[in-house]
């Protein structure tokens, strides 16, 4: 007899059946309503995103024509700054290269005073005098090393300044060219596309890169670096005006200070050949003095010499009456008179020697007196020579280099006449 077979496992109730029937259907129409839910959020991402990209890319594509833009205006003001550094540059090496003109233009007045102070230490005894002419002499070196002292410092406040406008234009140089840099980076990032061959994708593209800098801090610093160089730009003016202004007081004061000291040379000089004239004069009443003197003395040693003789003639006719006899030896008028005469001629011939004594002394002191005018005459030609060295020197500094030819004999132009055979001798005495 044939046996049932029985599959083996689990069997399902028919409740168990109907209900998982439905919870299949359930589940579709779950599983539909959330793929349709699904597909309705997709759209709208998909056209959400589409809007936003377009967007993004239109503002951004405004931001880096803004940038430009804004890059583009701090290169002009650079551009501009520049231009301006550039021209305070060569103007004020121009004033720089004036100063050291007028700097190496005062060694020559320089040179010519201390030569003038050189020269006139060879005025001798009593020519060596503290007169206006040594004073203005001093005064002039002293204004002439503040001349130069002021222009040298000048210059070298010159030098800084320029070493200072190179700085600022090496900071305006270098944010130029970086503006001109990133001008380049930027306007090509405008020119891409979705159609570029260029583009791909790149590793980690918006990393903060080492050394970024914050908007405002980019505008501070080209902001900065425009008002340095406008304040270097503006010391120079200022420096260049000073300069200038130093190098016209420096000459003013200069050439103010050779007219006094020329005056007072002049004036020296007009002093020196007044008192060599009156020396002239007195020498010649010296000498006319002298030559009456000696007439005179003449005269004196001649008369002493006849009241010497009157003398031995009355000893004589004395001596020779004491031989009369007895009572003819008597004092009579004859006596008296010839006693008398003695007398006289005995004072006359005292007060003919102290007289000649007198003249003698006063000889010699006339003498001595036109030793002394001599001298001090070869002391005057011996000064007079030497300022109208001087003042001739001096003609270098109104007479261009290439002009000047120096006087020769400067004391017989100033004295105007010939040297007398006695003057000579005066000289070589002096």
């Amino acid at each position: 007899m044939a046996m049932l077979s029985v599959k083996p496992g689990q069997r399902f109730t028919l409740p168990n059946w109907h209900t998982n029937s439905h919870l299949i259907s359930a589940d579709a129409e779950r599983q539909r309503s959330a793929s349709h839910q699904v597909r309705q959020e997709a759209r709208a991402l998909y056209n959400e995103t589409n809007n936003q990209t377009k967007w993004d890319e239109h503002d951004n594509h405004t931001r880096l024509a803004e940038r430009i833009s804004s890059v583009n205006r701090w290169k002009e003001t650079l551009d501009k700054c520049l231009a301006d550094i550039d021209a305070e540059i060569d103007a004020l090496a121009k004033v720089k290269e004036a100063a050291e003109r007028a700097l190496q233009a005062k060694n020559l007045p320089l040179d010519v005073s201390i030569e003038c102070l050189t020269l006139r230490e060879s005025r001798r005894a009593i020519d060596v005098v503290r007169d206006p002419v040594e004073e203005e002499l001093h005064k002039e070196v002293k204004v002439i090393d503040k001349a130069k002292r002021e222009l040298q410092q000048r210059v070298d406040e010159a030098f800084e300044q320029l070493c200072l406008l190179q700085e600022a234009r090496q900071q305006l140089s270098c944010d130029h060219r970086r503006k001109t840099e990133a001008l380049e980076i930027d306007r090509m990032c405008l020119s891409l596309n979705v159609n570029s061959p260029n583009i791909s994708f790149k590793v980690n593209p918006t990393r903060v890169p080492d050394g970024s800098t914050a908007l405002d801090e980019w505008e501070q610093n080209s902001q900065r670096n425009k008002e340095h160089a406008e304040a270097e730009i503006k010391a120079s003016t200022e420096l260049r005006e000073a300069t200038v202004l130093a190098i016209a007081q420096t000459n003013n004061e200069l050439e103010a200070q050779r007219v006094a000291t020329e005056f007072s040379l002049r004036k020296r000089i007009r002093d020196l050949e007044r008192a060599y004239d009156e020396l002239k004069w007195q020498e010649q009443n010296t000498l006319e003095e002298i030559a009456e003197m000696e007439e005179d003395i003449r005269r004196l040693e001649e008369g002493l010499r006849r009241k010497t003789k009157d003398l031995k003639v009355a000893h004589t006719r004395l001596e020779t009456r004491t031989y009369r006899p007895d009572m003819e030896l008597c004092r009579d008028q004859v006596q008296y008179g010839l006693t008398d005469e003695v007398h006289q001629l005995e004072g006359t011939i005292r007060a003919l020697r102290q007289k000649l004594a007198d003249s003698q002394d006063a000889l010699d002191a006339l003498f001595r007196q036109l030793h002394r005018i001599q001298t001090d005459t070869g002391y005057k030609a011996n000064s007079l020579v030497l300022d109208n060295k001087c003042m001739d020197s001096r003609r270098k500094l109104v007479v261009p280099a290439e002009k000047f030819v120096p006087e020769v004999d400067t004391f017989n132009r100033t004295a105007n006449r010939a040297l007398s055979p006695l003057k000579n001798g005066q000289l070589e005495l002096a």
